[in-house]
């Protein structure tokens, strides 16, 4: 296309989504960045993003959104579908209100919004849906049943679409992130532990809770991501999916190739080193921290 593209983003209002709409704003294209929390997309707004507020869970926010978008551009050729969260804990032990919202925001929203999109996109006969799943949509972890469960629909939803609309002229695309440093890993955590750290699965839930934990040291930045979102949006022929970030290669390719029982034996290594390492990290920090105090009184 010669034209900008006119795209329109979920999620916009940190981490991953956040990054590539200013990437796609930065390249000419006129974007539309939504989220909950408009007062987090400022800086968005003075780059020349237009902000949108969005609630995948609220239809009305749904449907003024494309509205918004087709009254003041009449096209909408790309949807990046990025909103979303983790909620981890034992499937036992997540109430069913929580995993029914986890699936409402992953998924039913990701398809919602995709609904209200089509027909434009099918009256301009071209329009590419790009969907953020996971490298968890291929793998598994434990205490991450509801979440894992949302990222393995969300590919298999996502596959069956690219068949149903390619006659169209419309692309369906998935992005696969591996650990990825923003918000997402802290929150995870945090419901982990709410949720399980004081159940009979409390021995997993500490050792998942520190593997989450060391994502903010050793995850990819976020822009790994927006890149990919970027070639996502201007290949001419793009993938069925791209995947970069930590971990990513290597757990897809170990799923490929491991039988469950050797994948199982795998992540279970994966999640006691985690834990192992983190006590290590932990008490070198704390050996760190106490060389700050010096005569009584701490230093910088």
């Amino acid at each position: 296309m010669n034209q900008p593209r006119v795209i329109l983003i979920t999620g916009a209002s940190a981490g991953i989504g956040k990054a590539t709409a200013l990437k796609l704003q930065a390249q000419g294209n006129i974007v539309y960045g939504a989220a909950r929390r408009i007062e987090k997309m400022t800086d968005l707004a003075a780059a020349g993003v237009h902000v949108l507020k969005l609630d995948v869970t609220d239809e009305a926010t749904l449907i003024a959104a494309v509205k918004t978008i087709e009254v003041e551009q009449g096209r909408l050729d790309v949807l990046i579908n990025n909103a979303g969260y983790g909620s981890y804990g034992a499937l036992e032990d997540v109430p069913l209100a929580e995993g029914e919202y986890q699936f409402k925001v992953n998924v039913f929203g990701v398809m919602r919004l995709t609904q209200l999109v089509l027909p434009l996109m099918r009256a301009q006969h071209h329009g590419r849906i790009i969907n953020t799943s996971s490298i968890g949509g291929k793998i598994y972890q434990p205490l991450s049943a509801w979440y894992m469960g949302t990222k393995h629909a969300i590919e298999g939803m996502t596959d069956a679409l690219r068949m149903e609309v390619a006659p169209f002229g419309i692309d369906v695309i998935l992005i696969e992130p591996g650990g990825i440093k923003t918000e997402w890993a802290g929150i995870a955590e945090k419901n982990l532990l709410a949720v399980s750290g004081e159940t009979a699965y409390h021995e997993q839930a500490v050792k998942v809770g520190a593997m989450l934990s060391l994502f903010d040291q050793f995850a990819s930045n976020p822009g790994v991501i927006a890149k990919l979102m970027v070639r996502a949006v201007n290949d001419i022929k793009p993938k069925t999916r791209y995947h970069a970030g930590m971990g990513a290669g290597l757990s897809l390719t170990a799923r490929k190739w491991l039988s469950d029982r050797q994948f199982d034996r795998m992540m279970t290594g994966a999640v006691n080193g985690a834990a192992k390492l983190s006590k290590v990290t932990g008490r070198k920090n704390r050996r760190a921290g106490s060389r700050h105090y010096q005569h009584g009184k701490a230093t910088e």
